[in-house]
């Protein structure tokens, strides 16, 4: 089975735990059997491969997402990176281009299309993999997941019979509307499809100029901005629905992420026996009390502070949008890194590398750094000299020094601190090791 996954979003709804390079779908709530925590992505990873061990999975999204995907993922899952963001037509497009060109897929074979972030179980992949089948062996030319709804909301799109063999799309409607949408056999459109590669390669050329991967990347900021749904969904006759009526729900907001949680409380915090409907997600390293609280989110990062009526939790975006502030926390390819401390001429951060991973060569023009081990063992290389390092060593690098550094087995920790009048995450050059 091939798989597209569609990672996008900067996550404001759910700050402060995301940020502009860390969406929802990266944030490790979800408790396993060993006890650790995962993502949505890494949750929705693992059951496509339960279901299928073999499946090909491509994540098409931002640059700014690939290091925490890689992170997550590992590096054999594929990646089809927008160079900026133009809609679902175009998105879709390159992803399925990719597959073709780069990952070599026939284009006689079909690809679901799913986005990353529902909250589903098992069977919601089975019902994928049955849209897979029928797009490989049947007669039309997308096969669509309508999601059998639980209640009438304003939030969804639509999948309507039209009484003729075909369908009809409305995207949200009306309290009223959904009502009688529902009433009349609709369903939700969970954004689910599937089709031969061929297919949407040929309304590449035709909306895009070009099925080439390559082009496609090249110009993809003067692609037209066009969503999947306007551009092919609602102008396509040939379209069967296969209906999905188990879990899935729509974890966008505090309030619904909540309600997925196993546990009330993850990372040091503690509720008094007054509090009702209470979660506390705490990723700071000092304790959260609440007392006597009621349907209230309390969450805690080094991006901020939300103490959220659930409810009005969901009203979050022009709060978030009106902050000015740097990211604090990200994952990496290699690990992650936390800022602990912003001066004027200086910021003082915490690397974690993971075990057997190395930073790229690089260096910076405008900073000097100095690293100090605290944890695990590894390797410098600065400016072509290797050294072991071990906890309570450090490393000093000018501006200009090309280094990097090397986790051994059980990984690295140290402190960084960037020490210049211009610090900025884009003053760094790239060399081959």
């Amino acid at each position: 089975m091939n798989i597209i996954l569609l990672s996008g979003g900067s996550g404001k709804r759910l700050w402060p735990l995301s940020n502009d390079i860390r969406s929802k779908q990266f944030i490790k709530i979800f408790k396993k059997e060993n006890g650790e925590y995962e993502s949505m992505v890494q949750r929705i990873y693992g059951q496509i491969k339960t279901v299928d061990p073999d499946a090909i999975v491509t994540v098409a999204t931002s640059k700014s997402q690939v290091s925490a995907i890689h992170n997550q993922l590992g590096m054999d899952v594929g990646v089809s990176v927008e160079p900026c963001r133009r809609d679902t037509f175009a998105a879709i497009a390159l992803a399925t281009a990719y597959l073709h060109d780069v990952q070599g897929v026939p284009e006689t074979e079909a690809v679901v299309v799913c986005p990353v972030d529902p909250y589903v179980d098992l069977s919601y992949f089975q019902c994928v993999n049955d849209l897979y089948e029928e797009a490989c062996h049947g007669d039309k030319n997308l096969v669509l997941m309508g999601i059998e709804p639980t209640y009438p909301s304003e939030k969804y799109g639509y999948i309507k019979p039209d009484g003729k063999g075909g369908y009809t799309f409305t995207e949200k409607p009306t309290m009223e509307k959904a009502k009688e949408y529902i009433s009349q056999g609709a369903l939700w459109n969970g954004g689910v499809f599937a089709y031969k590669l061929s297919y949407v390669l040929e309304k590449s050329r035709e909306l895009l100029g070009t099925d080439d991967y390559h082009t496609l990347f090249a110009n993809y900021s003067d692609l037209k901005k066009i969503s999947f749904d306007y551009a092919v969904v609602e102008a396509e006759t040939s379209i069967e629905v296969l209906r999905y009526s188990g879990q899935w729900k729509d974890l966008g907001t505090w309030n619904t992420l909540t309600e997925a949680m196993e546990e009330p409380v993850i990372g040091d915090g503690k509720l008094n026996d007054k509090c009702e409907n209470v979660h506390i997600i705490n990723e700071l390293g000092i304790p959260v009390l609440g007392m006597g609280l009621k349907n209230v989110v309390i969450s805690a990062s080094p991006e901020g502070i939300l103490v959220s009526d659930k409810e009005q939790s969901s009203y979050i975006k022009p709060f978030v949008d009106a902050i000015d502030q740097q990211i604090m926390f990200a994952e990496k390819s290699w690990g992650s890194y936390r800022v602990l401390d912003v001066e004027e001429g200086s910021m003082t951060v915490k690397v974690t590398l993971n075990p057997n991973h190395k930073m790229n060569y690089h260096s910076h023009m405008y900073r000097d750094e100095v690293w100090t081990v605290i944890f695990g063992s590894g390797k410098t290389i600065v400016d072509g000299m290797e050294q072991l390092v071990k906890p309570g060593d450090v490393i000093t690098m000018a501006s200009g020094c090309k280094h990097t550094v090397i986790a051994g087995e059980e990984g690295l920790q140290m402190i960084e601190v960037q020490l210049g009048a211009e610090i900025s995450v884009s003053d760094k050059k790239k060399y081959e090791l």
